[in-house]
Parts: structure tokens; C-alpha cells; sequence
């Protein structure tokens, strides 16, 4: 379905870093177990576009909080605290979409930097390889991420209740291994639900 291009930041982040990589991400996100997360793609702002994502516990982990429109050109993924992780943002170029994600608060309209990946659609006329797949079964709201030599990331599916009911399409179940950044997984997530106008 897409196809996630790393880039490096100043001297901080190698090019071929992985989502299991601790040099590429702030250590409190860094999981040491299986993670298990329940993604619900709507905003808790009435009015707002977004999603949110809930441990086991049933506590707010990750949000985005969309005031403006569906389909924003630049969305922001935050922590419960409101703390910004990264910023996404959309960019068109020839009737293309791709999307940027920049790690923190490191976007500033006056400094040049660098986003720390790039997703492009499945078209790969740039003639990169990906360091990362995102895949998608058509029609369905079920989700893998996979790093370059195809081993699962990430795994997201419609969520079912115990008794095997489905929630709704707009409830996922996130699965994360360990190791993984779980902020750029929810990055991630975040841009599959803005290619699929969830958001």
C-alpha cells in the first residue's frame, strides 16, 4: 500500500534506522515488551477530527486532535500530556500525495529540517528503496507494518469484544513487538488513517 522512506536528522539518526532502533527515538517510547493499543479513529474534541490511543489499562497514550478540518494538511501527534511527538505533514507534488513526519518540535518555519520519514503511496517512481511497507487489505481497516527484510512491526486489525462482536471499523488493535518505537508506530498509524480519510 505505502512505502516509508527513514531520513536522517543532523548526526543524531542514521539513514538505515529501524522503528527497534533507541537511537532514533526518545527511550520512553521504546517498548519493552508486546504492546497491545486500542487505536479509536475519532477525536475526543467535539467538532474535531482525530484519533486516540488507549493502553490495556484503559489510560490515553497517544492523541491527534484535528480542530480545523478532515484531511488536514498538517496534523500533530501528541502524548497524553499534549506534548507534541511528531508533526505529519502532507505534501502534494504532481497530483501526488506523500507525507512527512517530523520528529517533536523540531518543525520551525524558519530552520531547514529535515522530517524523519517520508510516506509515499505504493507508486514508487523516486526509484528508493523503502526502509518500511505499510499494507493494507482493500476495503478493510486491518493494518501490518514492515521493516525492509519483512519482518511484522506492527499489526493493527478491527478490534472485536471478547465474545467476537466487532466494534466498528474505526476501532483497531494495535500490536507493536518489542523493542519498537511505539511514537513512530502511532506516527505511522496516523498517516494510514489520513490516506484512508479517516482523519
Amino acid at each position: 500500500m505505502a512505502n516509508v522512506y527513514p531520513f536522517s536528522l543532523s548526526s543524531n539518526i542514521d539513514s538505515s534506522s529501524s522503528l527497534f532502533s533507541s537511537s532514533s527515538s526518545n527511550n520512553n517510547y521504546i517498548s519493552s515488551k508486546r504492546e497491545t493499543l486500542t487505536v479509536w479513529m475519532k477525536s475526543l474534541v467535539v467538532q474535531g477530527n482525530g484519533c486516540t490511543a488507549y493502553n490495556d489499562k484503559g489510560e490515553i497514550v497517544y492523541r491527534v486532535d484535528n480542530y480545523d478540518k478532515k484531511n488536514n494538511d498538517e496534523v500533530y501527534l501528541m502524548d497524553l500530556q499534549g506534548k507534541v511527538l511528531f508533526t505529519i505533514l502532507r505534501k502534494k507534488m504532481w497530483g501526488f500525495c506523500r507525507w512527512e513526519g517530523y520528529r517533536s518540535n523540531s518543525l520551525d518555519s524558519n530552520v531547514d529540517d529535515k522530517p524523519l520519514f517520508r510516506v509515499n503511496k505504493s507508486c514508487n517512481f523516486l526509484g528508493k528503496e523503502s526502509c518500511y511497507r505499510l499494507e493494507s487489505s482493500a476495503g478493510k481497516s486491518a493494518l501490518r507494518i514492515l521493516d525492509n527484510h519483512g519482518r511484522l512491526v506492527a499489526e493493527a486489525k478491527v478490534k472485536e469484544s471478547s465474545s467476537g462482536v466487532v466494534l466498528g471499523d474505526d476501532i483497531l488493535n494495535l500490536v507493536m513487538e518489542i523493542g519498537v518505537d511505539q511514537s513512530l508506530v502511532m506516527a505511522l498509524v496516523t498517516v494510514y488513517g489520513l490516506m484512508r480519510h479517516k482523519m
